[in-house]
């Protein structure tokens, strides 16, 4: 009896060993990925659009530090840091023997060069507040770096791990919007306009047991239908974000395939010209807060993926504040609001919506409707995806559009007046500032749900749903980050299952 139940523990034990090796990561192959909006541009640092993000960071560009599945901190191409107990003074420590795609070296020299690039105003960083609040960099040695502030920012190791941080060779002449160059597991082969980004392994890359695929693609295919489609013919592998939730639903029962509902960073809202009329005035803004509905545009319009919010702050992010009581749907406060604000038969107005996502369009048309009950009817017009970049997020040229805003901590947005909302608040600017220089965790969660209370409070915009991320694969495609706690569709430990 005893031989009998050691040999049972043997046998469970290889069952055991023989199913960890059998999920062991497999190198080798191809993975096709599908977005749906083709990036301006190959370089983060000089452009705001996600689709950026989306395709480069974290497989093409690294930055100091990284952002892992579960939203915390990693070493990037520092080892690690440390932070002075003032919180003036970080002083980073480089990963040695690392090197750029095209053989350049990367040390701390290039990394200075990199940060004081990134504040220059001429070079357009989309986030040039990211680095203004860099005293000084020094490189005392090749791999260390020391960074001094001007005052403290609670967002700092934060802010080094967007894509605006990536680090790129000081010497090539290569144009980085469409040659991007970087020390990422993935290198650049060619950018087909209109249809696709391909790159390959970087074998050269610092860590010698990534990445596992040999190649990536990202295919640019914006309708949903189409989408689908290409995922079931098997021209892709993976729908980083599925345009259309109807489809993941019934993809769902398809052993074929897997979906993932994971969180987001990201914050589906109505945007609005706070100073075009009639949205200048805040009695009209809580007007459209009290008629909206947000279960209902979670609904109807992502079919009950999502999660509605009350204020700009994705509730898997930390300080989230739940807002969502602060205003419930009531449509006779909403007329009785816009009675007192001037307009007893409601107005008309313009909803400009990006055609190039679904879910924007589809929650222009429910709201439309939603408001149209409390007297406000809205026209809507359809525009091609450069014209919105360049009509309404440049020029300001609208009076409400309906996007997705993506960005990890964004809430500064607020605290800049020539920001495409056009809100100008002391109170806000205040408050985030406090945010940022708050000494402890709980002064962060004081001053970063603050700022949520107050844009709150002003109805800056129509807050609606925090997005899931609704990736849809491959069942055979194992390492795919279920959440999506920072912009990047990071492949870098994406393998195939044999």
């Amino acid at each position: 009896m005893k031989y009998a139940l050691c040999a049972l523990v043997l046998i469970l034990s290889l069952v055991v060993v023989s199913s960890a090796f059998a999920q062991a990561p497999i190198k080798g192959g191809t993975l096709t990925v599908c977005q749906p909006a083709e990036p301006p541009g190959l370089d983060p640092t000089t452009h705001t659009a996600a689709a950026i993000d989306r395709v480069v960071y974290a497989n093409i560009y690294e930055g100091l530090v990284k952002v892992d599945s579960g939203g915390g901190f990693l070493p990037g191409l520092a080892n690690g840091w440390n932070i002075s107990a003032d919180g003036l003074v970080y002083t980073f420590n480089l990963r040695k023997g690392v090197t750029f795609h095209n053989g350049e070296p990367f040390d701390a020299a290039v990394a200075k060069w990199n940060l004081e690039q990134a504040a220059l105003p001429e070079n357009g960083n989309p986030h040039p507040e990211y680095f203004n609040g860099i005293a000084t960099v020094d490189a005392p040695d090749s791999h260390t770096l020391v960074i001094r502030l001007d005052a403290v920012d609670a967002l700092f190791i934060a802010h080094m791990a967007e894509g605006d941080a990536v680090m790129r060779p000081m010497k090539s002449d290569a144009d980085a919007k469409s040659n991007p160059i970087g020390t990422g597991p993935f290198k650049f082969v060619k950018w087909e306009r209109g249809d696709r980004v391909e790159m390959v392994r970087f074998d050269g890359y610092w860590n010698p047991f990534l990445p596992y695929l040999d190649r990536v693609v990202f295919r640019f295919i914006s309708d949903p239908a189409a989408q689908v489609a290409a995922l079931k013919a098997g021209d892709i592998d993976v729908i980083g974000s599925i345009a259309a939730p109807e489809s993941a639903m019934m993809l769902e029962k398809d052993l074929r395939f897997k979906v993932y509902a994971g969180t987001t960073t990201g914050e589906v809202i109505m945007s609005t010209n706070n100073l075009a009329a009639p949205f200048d005035n805040r009695m009209v803004r809580r007007a459209m807060a009290h008629a909206i509905d947000r279960q209902a545009v979670v609904d109807l319009v992502m079919f009950g993926y999502g999660t509605p919010i009350g204020s700009h702050w994705s509730p898997s992010t930390p300080y989230y504040k739940d807002l969502t009581g602060r205003y419930p749907y009531d449509p006779e406060t909403a007329r009785a609001l816009l009675k007192e604000a001037g307009y007893p038969n409601g107005f008309s107005a313009t909803i400009k919506l990006p055609a190039i996502y679904s879910y924007s369009r589809r929650a222009g048309e429910v709201i439309a409707d939603m408001l149209s009950r409390v007297g406000i009817d809205l026209t809507i017009e359809i525009v091609e995806w450069g014209q919105w970049i360049d009509r309404i997020f440049k020029k300001k040229e609208y009076q409400l559009t309906m996007i997705g805003h993506v960005e990890a901590w964004d809430i500064g947005i607020y605290a800049k007046p020539d920001y495409y909302f056009q809100y100008d608040s002391q109170a806000f600017r205040d408050a985030y500032a406090n945010a940022l220089k708050a000494p402890d965790e709980a002064g962060k969660a004081k001053w970063f749900g603050r700022c949520q209370e107050i844009i709150a409070d002003d109805a800056v915009n129509g807050f609606l749903f925090s997005a899931p991320s609704l990736a849809v694969m491959k069942a055979n495609v194992m390492g795919w980050w279920e959440n999506y706690p920072t912009i990047a569709l990071d492949c870098t430990a994406v393998w195939w299952k044999q």
